[in-house]
């Protein structure tokens, strides 16, 4: 596709840019647990919180097996002010 009107231009490249963070973070519902041998819904639990990212845990409603894990990517730059 060639867009020879600059404004147009902008107007497509914001789109597109926009559309490239629609599906940035998953976060899962059901997984397979070994020890139940079926598909299971999954608990997030908060693991570890560092200055760069976040750490889950999937565990399994039914046994409390561990079903799998994230990391979370922090958005912003975080800074930390000590007076």
């Amino acid at each position: 596709m060639i867009i020879q009107n600059p404004i147009l231009y902008n107007i497509v490249m914001q789109q597109r840019a926009g559309k490239r963070g629609d599906f940035e973070s998953f976060k899962a519902s059901v997984l397979f647990c070994p020890k139940c041998r079926i598909a299971t819904p999954a608990r997030e639990k908060l693991l570890l919180i560092l200055p760069d990212s976040s750490l889950y845990d999937y565990l399994c409603t039914y046994c409390g097996t561990s079903t799998g894990s994230r990391t979370e990517k922090a958005l912003k730059d975080i800074r930390i002010y000590i007076p």
